[in-house]
């Protein structure tokens, strides 16, 4: 059996609190403004047992709940998250989901990249709210449709970010076979409301993306060299399927390190972007302070 933590997390309204938990709790979006509207929720249902629940929310992996005016948070915050706690971890449950509901209408196309071994699907939603990349099965464990794409044989790296999935494949087949059957999995996986990566792992990279904004502090010079990649580089990059990282910046030979991922990471065209496109737009708007641009991955 799973076991749940509960972290509470404040929120932009006084009156709202967001409790989210390490594990997926519902697969759809939840609101219920009094008791009787939660027939379908044993767990909103409890909620309201308490005088000054106002609004349930249930979605994904958190809940929010909204107070009337009788009580302040920091007085019962915590008690709230302790009976949520033991509440999961008694293995009540949360939603009764209704499990002949219609599939979530998805539409994925197929977008060839510049690198020949990658293709792009691209979904009509969002699916990932970051960037994740899977060099094999091993390192797809918090991700279930990487896992079950790598189930594939052909399949080689899967790279996913915001609304659509790049898939590296061996040289044993040609996309021409493969294309429409990898499109049609991705699709219906969607369609069926299955976890893309695991709510451990949103939380893992939510935390890690914390993290190194407090702990990373770059000079003048590397910042700038962020922020013209954050705007003018890399919305083309995922164009194409791909993404590019910034490593760092060495002033002694005034080197541009960066990192490729995707698409961009083994294509044959990727030599000529970074020097004619990426290397060339730095030393335009950056002067004497580029000499070169290396993919340390490249």
């Amino acid at each position: 059996m799973k076991e749940y933590n509960i972290t509470v997390v404040a929120t932009n309204n006084p009156k709202i609190i967001k409790l989210e938990a390490n594990h997926f709790l519902a697969k759809g979006n939840y609101e219920y403004k009094n008791i009787d509207e939660a027939k379908n929720s044993p767990l909103a249902q409890q909620l309201f047992y308490l005088p000054f629940i106002k609004t349930v929310y249930i979605s994904g992996n958190f809940i929010a709940l909204e107070r009337f005016d009788i009580v302040e948070w920091n007085d019962v915050k915590d008690e709230v998250a302790q009976q949520l706690v033991e509440y999961l971890n008694a293995g009540e449950p949360v939603v009764h989901e209704d499990i002949t509901q219609k599939k979530e209408p998805i539409t994925v196309y197929a977008e060839v990249t510049p690198n020949p071994a990658v293709m792009k699907f691209v979904a009509n939603k969002r699916i990932v709210p970051a960037v994740y990349e899977f060099k094999n099965i091993d390192e797809a464990k918090d991700s279930p449709l990487a896992q079950e794409l790598f189930h594939f044989p052909f399949v080689k790296e899967v790279f996913f970010d915001e609304n659509y999935v790049s898939i590296s494949k061996y040289d044993m087949a040609e996309w021409e076979e493969l294309t429409m059957q990898l499109r049609e999995f991705i699709r219906d996986f969607l369609a069926d409301g299955k976890e893309v990566v695991s709510a451990e792992a949103l939380q893992k990279s939510k935390e890690s993306t914390e993290q190194a904004s407090t702990q990373t502090q770059y000079d003048d010079t590397s910042q700038q060299i962020i922020d013209i990649l954050e705007e003018y580089v890399k919305p083309a990059v995922a164009s194409d399927g791909g993404n590019i990282l910034f490593q760092s910046y060495e002033a002694e030979s005034k080197t541009v390190n960066v990192i490729l991922q995707g698409a961009c990471s083994g294509c044959p065209s990727s030599t000529f972007t970074l020097k004619n496109g990426i290397e060339t737009m730095l030393k335009n708007m950056m002067g004497d302070k580029i000499h070169e641009v290396v993919a340390l991955n490249g």
